[in-house]
């Protein structure tokens, strides 16, 4: 989708692209933790039904419950405190001894 209007430079075209529900998603994981209500604020932002989106939500939670878990800790004194362990994709490239690069 694009508009088109007249400046004194000439004819200006602004693309606009709609959010895709990956990210409409992404945006109500901010919000809130319930899934429920998730798929709910999705649904709304992308005005989706909300059967569509709460199937969404649930393969997205599963997928990301794969990369984060977390775990408590017993400190001193019984104080628990929760330690986040999340896996990240580390890449290395090599570099070219010959070329420098």
């Amino acid at each position: 989708m694009s508009a088109d209007w007249n400046t004194k430079y000439g004819t200006r075209r602004v693309r606009h692209d709609p959010p895709t529900l990956d990210e409409a998603i992404f945006a109500a994981v901010g919000i809130t933790d319930d899934q429920a209500q998730q798929a709910e604020i999705a649904a709304a932002l992308m005005g989706m039904p909300l059967d569509i989106v709460q199937a969404e939500v649930k393969k997205q939670a599963r997928a990301n419950s794969r990369l984060t878990a977390t775990r408590v800790i017993a400190g001193e004194q019984g104080a628990q405190r929760s330690v986040v362990v999340e896996r990240r994709v580390v890449r290395r490239f090599g570099i070219d001894k010959r070329t420098g690069t």
